[in-house]
């Protein structure tokens, strides 16, 4: 009796070895996970690298407001924004300081227009009817954010003195929030505009930021009201903008982390604010500088657990250690 083969053949009649299922399954996910990583590599480097930034004076005004504008990161973003032909409002605490960065952004610029404002975020003097006047007739196409204050050094929350914590209260929450109040209706008049607010990533990278826990919070407010923000007006013509730096190489970081310098994975005022300009009028939310998005995107393969760990050590070894708690 002659039993005849039932193995598969293919088209020359030799026969073929079938797959399990759960092999095919198994290499399939491996296929769309490798695509998924793939194709998200390709558009970090294309929003990177290679997508152009936008013109800022034609797309949004020919004017930028910049808070906190006279050092670190404010005047970085100061000169860049110069440098694209835009004029300037500078608000910040020192008259003397403004007068002096003023001078200095002149020098390279000479073409470009700079008004001051100088204000103290910590007092509340009416803050929205003073930006108003200084802006009145002004075509403010693009503001800038950037004012804030942290602790001098890791502290526990109940160690932090009323004084301390509503300056960082009227400040980074309020002083953000009535700058903006008092720009946004002429961009609605207008139909165009661009907001950046400099947030933390004391607030989104990580999950929590023990021994700094209101500049935290304050930070996650900004977050909030940015990504809102952005939702409510960009039917109007408005971007707005969250843009999360980590460590960037400025006086206040040298207060609290001890970084004295700019390195690979902590770029100058400078390096950070040319990357930040690229970024305007796209993402709700970004880390523009190209270092921090790699550390964000690990910082995500790690369990929350062991990042408040982490976080937490480095605020104890700041301080000096756990023993100096007071009671």
């Amino acid at each position: 009796m002659v039993h005849k083969s039932t193995a598969a053949c293919d088209i020359h009649g030799y026969p073929t070895t079938q797959q399990p299922i759960w092999l095919l399954l198994l290499s399939s996910l491996g296929f769309f996970i490798f695509l998924k990583h793939s194709i998200s590599l390709a558009r970090w480097i294309i929003i990177t690298f290679l997508r152009p930034a936008k013109d800022l004076k034609r797309s949004y005004g020919s004017w930028g407001l910049i808070t906190g504008a006279t050092d670190g990161i404010g005047k970085a973003f100061a000169y860049q924004l110069a440098k694209k032909g835009l004029n300037l409002v500078l608000v910040s605490r020192s008259s003397k300081r403004l007068e002096s960065v003023s001078e200095e952004i002149r020098s390279h610029f000479p073409d470009v227009q700079i008004k001051t404002l100088a204000f103290d975020f910590s007092r509340d003097q009416g803050l929205v009817k003073l930006v108003e006047e200084e802006i009145k007739g002004l075509d403010v196409g693009v503001l800038i954010n950037i004012v804030g204050v942290t602790y001098p050094a890791a502290r526990y929350f109940h160690e932090v003195d009323e004084k301390m914590w509503m300056d960082i209260v009227r400040v980074n929450l309020e002083g953000t929030t009535k700058v903006t109040v008092a720009v946004v209706p002429g961009m609605l008049q207008r139909k165009r505009g661009a907001i950046v607010n400099i947030g933390s990533g004391a607030a989104v990278v990580v999950p929590s930021h023990p021994l700094y826990t209101i500049y935290a919070a304050t930070k996650a407010y900004v977050d909030q009201l940015s990504r809102s923000l952005y939702m409510e007006y960009k039917k109007y013509g408005i971007d707005v903008q969250i843009q999360v730096p980590l460590y960037v190489a400025t006086k206040m970081v040298s207060k609290v982390a001890s970084i004295e310098k700019s390195s690979l994975f902590i770029p100058s005022a400078d390096a950070y604010a040319e990357a930040a300009v690229k970024r305007i009028g796209y993402e709700a939310r970004c880390t523009p500088f190209w270092a921090h998005s790699l550390q964000w995107w690990f910082a995500r393969l790690v369990p929350d657990s062991l990042l408040d760990a982490w976080r937490f050590y480095i605020g104890l070894n700041r301080r000096g250690s756990e023993s100096q708690l007071s009671s």
